[in-house]
């Protein structure tokens, strides 16, 4: 399905203010002077100055974040050996090579797993101006300037007996001082990787050199294919640290799933019942195959569907007419997918054989990279995805009844999806070789003075530490 833009205002009355992707606890006062102009095609095509990617090598990704402080959401992009910074109009800010820790299967290389980006972006000084993080594999720590890419900062803490090197990062709140924190996650050396292995640090002491971790902790019940998610659940301004258990941000468990089967496959964290005060936690189970809602103060329920295993997932307003959010899971057939949507109390609201719904010639094996999507500015939310096992097309689908309404010739390697343009629609994101194509809704927003939805923390703290396991 071909789109063309028609020049529409994206955002003129927005808040820009709350663009930045600084993670703060209150939003970000970077603002424009200037709406944001549309892109002056579609899709907008950015071509990178990094190795195309190995259609084989599922390591790198992608996130955004206001790196200028300008409102507009730039893109930082990664690849083995690569981080690269683009503005938002598609100017190269700077490339690095730099060993950067990114890898494919997290339970054999570690993490941060398949699609990992494998950086964070935030102002952790209160300078006003962003800087990017990542590690590299000998466990450094690098802090750069996210205008210049200019090394700001290095720090090396130890890494856990058991573990090879730190792997993945998650910049997060845990003192109520702001994006203070860092969280960083190691799997066992040998064997079955699993991120057992979870500290937390103040970057301020990290940066005088002190490697004194804030707590630690050697038994996280970790995903088996990603990282560690953060979010505030409880509101009071601090990050939980969460996979199939919660910390809370003093390094406690208040929270463990009884009992898993074999493992772990995805979590999502959403408001799935605003009835109940917080944020709640999906979790999916490979083993028993079940589904798992859960929140700071327990599980709210567990449920299957005919024990097949969901292994991915979207949650979302898929149903504006239900109370709640509904979780649609994939299903792990390699041909012929079979989804189906729980509704936000744990019942089975629609299934079916997504071949029988999807274009003649989508492939067989489905979709993956599934993430829920604000695409018409209705409030109901779509699944955007792309073709399963291949460089293939990318989709906006209806996910109650798996009809495709908006299909893109790709060769999508990387899929990502986050409002970029402004009007707070999300767009999609793709990542071909090392050309980076971003497609927007060119349609009427029948919205279009909505709060952009970096607004919103746990939106920001999700687009920033995701893999594709876990959007």
């Amino acid at each position: 399905m071909a789109m063309k833009v028609c020049g529409f205002c994206l955002g003129l009355t927005v808040i820009f203010v709350a663009a930045s992707v600084t993670f703060c606890a209150r939003a970000p006062k970077s603002a424009l002077k200037s709406p944001i102009p549309s892109y002056p095609s579609n899709p907008f095509t950015i071509n990178l100055d990094i190795p195309p990617l190995s259609r084989e090598d599922s390591a790198g990704g992608i996130i955004v974040a206001d790196l200028d402080m300008d409102g507009r959401m730039d893109y930082l992009v990664t690849v083995r050996g690569h981080v690269a910074a683009y503005r938002w109009d598609g100017q190269k800010f700077w490339v690095l090579k730099v060993d950067l820790r990114v890898g494919g299967a997290a339970e054999s290389e570690g993490l941060p797993g398949h699609h990992g980006a494998g950086v964070q972006a935030a102002d952790i000084d209160g300078d006003g101006r962003t800087e990017v993080l990542f590690l590299t594999n000998d466990s450094t720590l690098h802090v750069v300037d996210g205008i210049t890419g200019k090394t700001k900062w290095t720090a090396k803490p130890p890494v856990p007996e058991g573990a090879e090197r730190w792997e993945h990062l998650a910049i997060v709140n845990l003192r109520g001082k702001g994006d203070r924190d860092i969280v960083l996650q190691a799997t066992n050396a040998e064997g079955y990787r699993m991120g057992r292995y979870v500290a937390a640090f103040a970057l301020d002491e990290l940066r005088k050199g002190n490697t004194k971790p804030l707590w630690h902790r050697d038994d996280f019940l970790a995903c088996a294919h990603n990282g560690l998610r953060v979010a505030d659940l409880d509101g009071d301004g601090r990050d939980e640290i969460i996979s199939g258990c919660i910390l809370a941000p003093d390094g406690r468990e208040i929270f463990r799933l009884p009992s898993v089967s074999v493992h772990i496959d995805s979590v999502f964290i959403a408001d799935v019942r605003p009835d109940i005060p917080g944020l709640e936690v999906v979790a999916l189970e490979e083993g028993a195959n079940r589904v798992f809602l859960f929140g700071t103060k327990g599980l709210i329920w567990v449920a299957d569907h005919k024990r097949q295993e969901p292994q991915n997932a979207a949650v979302g307003e898929f149903d504006p007419n239900r109370p709640g959010l509904e979780i649609w899971c994939r299903s792990r057939y390699d041909i012929h997918q079979k989804p189906w949507v729980f509704d936000a109390f744990g019942r089975v609201i629609a299934d079916y054989e997504l071949s029988k719904v999807a274009p003649p010639d989508w492939t067989e094996k489905g979709v993956e990279v599934i993430f829920a999507i604000h695409w018409d500015g209705s409030g109901r939310q779509h699944i955007a995805a792309k073709e399963r096992h291949k460089s293939g097309d990318v989709a906006v689908i209806e996910p109650l009844t798996g009809k495709f309404i908006a299909r893109f010739k790709e060769q999508a390697d990387r899929l990502y999806v986050a409002d970029v343009a402004g009007d707070w629609r999300e767009e999609l994101i793709v990542l071909s070789g090392n050309k980076l194509r971003i497609y927007q809704n060119n349609s009427p927003n029948p919205n279009p003075n909505r709060p952009r939805l970096w607004l919103q923390q746990n939106y920001r703290r999700a687009k920033a530490v995701w893999n594709y396991y876990s959007p």
